[in-house]
């Protein structure tokens, strides 16, 4: 069988729990085998959801696309709709199938349909499949040929195309709680065929609770890492190991963030960033910087961002922020991090603390209206350049006063063309524009 063919997960289970109880990591031995196993989501799947109701009474749904962050139980979920409706249970990765592994599906779901078969088709990271991956899926999903799950870390506002969005309905999965981590990590711990029972591991309650806190909500983090502890954990006399603070920070490794470079958490985090030096508070700004700095993001599209952030919402109300915005862009890019992050900072702080003035924007944008509104409005002669004889004798460069030598042209030539003559836009953008100092209340 080569890794894009698809199968069905529930044609021999015993041949899948033999591989699971043998091979497969804790995370995935410890998957929940029915609807009363699986631990949170109770919006989704409880018994007063539409869904969960759906599945007690029926079992039959329409197509859907689960949305979550990872480790929240989208592809055991799927798995469990399809084991609770009676589906046929196919499986496919957006990272290794293309349109010929999808058409053979479908094929496949064809034949079952005339046995009188339903067949429910997983797609997993289904944000990775381009248009014509999904364009594919269209006319099995409206005929019913096929249902589909598809499940994404993504917004599938962004990542899915409309028509096949249209066809599907969309699940919301949150971070799993504490407790309900909390929870999966004493199941793994007690459990004897599929945790860890057997290791013996002596876990204390409190560290419990804070391996719960340091996954995240994503349950896959919290099973692994205790897997990993509680392997290296060496026997005591008794057999049982002790699982330490120490141990289980080292299998953690670093600090997890919800955070993709190329995803929609980018750009929320970047969002957040942006927000909170407007509102000029310094400590929501360190944090969401330091999110994004500890998470991987790329130093200079944070520092691109904060001299952005240094003329439109700083501007003229204090010009040396964007002379410490640049210079921090400068710094970033000849050192790179880890020490640029204190020039980001220091940038960061100084914006967040400056007084805010957005008369930059609001006068651009009151020019730029007039401009578009006048594209082909002809530049006052008095304003050209006579680079030739001719373009002289018709008048270039005529009336033209030179303000060195003649202070009054400030006031008494006008460079406006003569039907914006008067316009003020710095004084019309002046009116919208906040001026409040937060060091004022420090």
């Amino acid at each position: 069988m080569t890794r894009n063919e698809t199968r069905s997960l529930f044609d021999d289970p015993a041949e899948e729990l033999v591989a699971a109880a043998l091979d497969a990591p804790l995370a995935e031995r410890m998957r929940p085998r029915n609807l009363d196993e699986f631990v949170g989501q109770a919006d989704v799947i409880g018994e007063n959801s539409l869904l969960g109701t759906v599945l007690r009474r029926s079992g039959k749904l329409s197509s859907l696309i689960l949305w979550g962050p990872p480790g929240t139980g989208k592809t055991t979920l799927a798995r469990l709709i399809a084991e609770r409706s009676g589906a046929r249970f196919v499986a496919l990765s957006a990272v290794l199938a293309g349109v010929r592994e999808v058409r053979a599906a479908i094929d496949e779901a064809r034949k079952s349909q005339r046995r009188n078969a339903r067949t429910l088709l997983f797609i997993d990271e289904i944000h990775r499949f381009n248009k014509a991956q999904q364009d594919a899926l269209l006319g099995a999903v409206e005929v019913g040929t096929i249902t589909l799950i598809g499940a994404t870390t993504e917004n599938p506002s962004f990542e899915v195309n409309a028509a096949l969005l249209s066809r599907c309905r969309v699940l919301v999965l949150q971070p799993l709680t504490r407790d309900d981590v909390a929870t999966i990590i004493r199941r793994a711990l007690g459990e004897r065929e599929r945790g860890l029972a057997e290791l013996h591991p002596r876990l204390a309650a409190d560290l419990i609770e804070k391996l719960a806190g340091w996954s995240e909500g994503d349950a896959r983090v919290a099973l692994s890492t205790l897997e990993e502890a509680a392997l290296a954990a060496a026997p005591d006399a008794d057999g049982s190991r002790l699982v330490t603070e120490a141990a289980l920070v080292e299998a953690l490794g670093r600090a997890r963030y919800a955070y993709d470079r190329q995803g929609e958490d980018h750009y929320n985090l970047a969002s957040a960033l942006i927000k909170s030096v407007r509102n000029s508070d310094a400590s929501a700004a360190l944090y969401w910087l330091a999110r994004m700095i500890e998470g991987g993001a790329d130093p200079i599209f944070i520092a691109r961002r904060l001299c952005i952030l240094a003329s439109e919402d700083v501007g003229l109300a204090d010009p040396q922020a964007l002379v410490q915005a640049a210079a921090a862009a400068q710094i970033t890019h000849l050192i790179g991090l880890p020490e640029a992050l204190f020039p980001l900072a220091q940038a960061t702080i100084y914006l967040a603390q400056a007084p805010k003035s957005n008369q930059v924007t609001k006068a651009y944008a009151a020019a730029a209206a007039d401009a578009a509104a006048t594209a082909r409005e002809p530049v006052p002669l008095h304003l050209r350049n006579a680079v030739t004889a001719l373009m002289k004798g018709v008048g270039y460069g005529q009336g033209y006063r030179y303000i060195h030598d003649d202070p009054a042209a400030q006031n008494e030539m006008p460079c406006l063309p003569e039907r914006f003559q008067g316009r003020d836009y710095l004084g019309r953008a002046d009116a919208e524009t906040s001026r409040a100092n937060p060091r004022d209340s420090m």
